[in-house]
């Protein structure tokens, strides 16, 4: 087949959280040249990605891959995991809720053998972040979300946090921290703090946006480049005259590499992809944040100021034993009954919901290939609910009896008319699992399927410095090399793996 090929110093495939990071990173050095393969189009101009409260408006539409789950016998077989086709990735997708990881979140990956990723080693990189993190502006702390705040304060004795990333927490209620920009409610994606300032300015700096990376290049065990496809058919080979990073997400990461060659030899043989290099963690150690979710109708109406619906959470320790938080919420300010309707539950006029999540959740999934054609859709298997102590589902249990609680108190209570779903009814331990796990949804937190590890880690997919084991020439940066999940939503590690690995890179050219 006639190929057209371009060369670059450095490919970067996905333009998403990280990759805009590490794009925007090395083309400060005028002398480098980098292309960035993003499968979806530019942000910019586009109001329906830019303006963060229209998030909700995304899921499910033409800039999702909208991947499914396979049947979770214990769960929700029906969750479908939103990833993002279009420049800022996940990051022009999501709620752009932005926590620190907690020093125990590094702390626990550098003892799973990511030398050198500690808490106090990673505290530079939070400081080079480009986005605009700041609280919930006064503006929209809507008065609901507001007595949420104190109700839980009143119900539980924990803290109020103003400012989650101003110091370590292991309990607390307050607003969030969100990557925007308050006076009009756009994101501070990774694409508009990183990509939009330098994109026009930069000749060094290569976007082919609506094109589709389906094939690395590989010679041996090295790394050239990557086959792509442009949104008219073109075939290209993109080559990387240095390296090729690849930052195309917990999902596509992982995928990319299969389709490559790069993974478990006995999957790769079932299904006739030639075996490149036998590598049998790709895949493995899939991760994410289950969260179920309670729901109230209100009296009436909720005041309509709010920057993203979704503006204020809670954590909890149950286990003092444990590094950080062992319980968190989401407080909705919307009745979230996607999931509660198919179980017969309707969605009342008004209302807000709490979502308990798990932070450190113990069941682990992995995500493997059912076709050798690269356009047929991975299987996501999360095996949700699946650890042997049942200790995710009871995590829910609890909190669904923790949500009651703070429900039960003022100024909270005064706004609820009554509990929707599961219902007063519903009491007993295993009827509150049985409806925690079937109704659970997910926070959109996928991770881990090309986990950063030692040497001695079978199932390590990158070294310390990224990369992959045993090949040349190519670097994984993105949530995907998590060796295992933070206990706060991820998105803020991303951005600070983007970081380290261009300071990585750049070092060595």
């Amino acid at each position: 087949m006639h190929h057209t090929t371009r060369e670059f110093d450095y490919v970067v495939i996905g333009g998403g959280t990280a990759g805009c990071v590490i794009a925007s990173r090395l083309t400060e050095n005028p002398d480098v040249t980098v292309a960035v393969i993003e499968g979806g189009p530019s942000d910019v101009g586009r109001d329906d990605v830019l303006t963060l409260r229209r998030w909700m408006g995304l899921l499910g539409g033409e800039l999702d891959y909208d991947y499914p789950t396979t049947e979770q016998p214990r769960g929700n077989s029906h969750i479908r995991h939103s990833r993002a086709r279009v420049l800022g990735g996940c990051s022009s997708h999501n709620t752009l809720i932005a926590f620190k990881p907690l020093p125990s979140d590094w702390d626990e990956w550098e003892a799973a053998g990511a030398t050198g990723w500690g808490a106090e080693a990673m505290e530079t990189y939070y400081a080079r972040l480009k986005n605009n993190i700041v609280a919930v502006d006064e503006k929209d702390r809507n008065a609901i979300a507001r007595d949420f705040v104190d109700a839980a304060q009143a119900a539980l004795g924990v803290p109020r946090v103003e400012g989650f990333n101003k110091k370590p927490f292991h309990e607390g209620v307050g607003f969030f921290d969100l990557a925007y920009h308050p006076e009009n409610n756009k994101r501070s994606s990774a694409s508009v703090a990183y990509l939009h300032p330098v994109m026009d300015e930069r000749a060094n700096l290569t976007i082919l946006l609506e094109t589709w990376a389906y094939k690395l290049e590989l010679n041996g065990t090295r790394a050239e480049g990557v086959h792509v496809r442009t949104k008219d058919g073109e075939e290209i080979l993109v080559r990387a005259r240095r390296e090729v990073v690849l930052c195309a997400g917990a999902v596509d990461s992982p995928r990319l590499l299969l389709h490559s060659g790069i993974g478990p030899r006995a999957d790769l043989e079932k299904l006739g992809i030639p075996v490149v290099h036998d590598l049998p963690g790709v895949g493995e150690n899939l991760l994410d944040h289950p969260e179920s979710v309670i729901v109230w109708e209100t009296h009436g109406p909720i005041p309509d100021n709010s920057a993203m619906d979704s503006d204020a959470g809670l954590f909890v320790r149950r286990d003092p034993h444990h590094a950080g938080p062992d319980l968190m919420f989401h407080f909705y300010q919307i009745p979230f009954t996607d999931n509660p309707e198919r179980l017969g539950y309707e969605r009342p006029p008004h209302g807000v919901s709490m979502t308990p999540n798990i932070p450190k959740p113990r069941s682990k999934g992995r995500l493997y290939l059912t076709s050798a054609d690269p356009s047929v859709k991975p299987a996501l298997d999360f095996r949700y609910f699946t650890d042997e102590d049942d200790y995710d589902a009871r995590t829910l249990v609890d909190g669904i009896r923790i949500a009651r609680e703070i429900a039960r108190t003022e100024p909270l209570a005064g706004w609820l008319k009554r509990e929707v779903c599961p219902g007063p009814d519903v009491t007993g331990d295993e009827e509150l699992s049985e409806y925690a796990r079937r109704v659970a949804h997910t926070v959109y937190h996928p991770a881990g399927t090309c986990k950063m590890g030692a040497a001695d880690d079978g199932l390590a997919v990158v070294d310390p410095e990224l990369r992959i084991r045993g090949l040349e020439g190519i670097r994984v940066a993105d949530a995907s090399v998590f060796p295992t999940m933070t206990a706060v939503n991820p998105m803020i590690a991303v951005l600070m793996v983007g970081e380290k690995a261009a300071e990585l890179i750049g070092g060595e050219s």
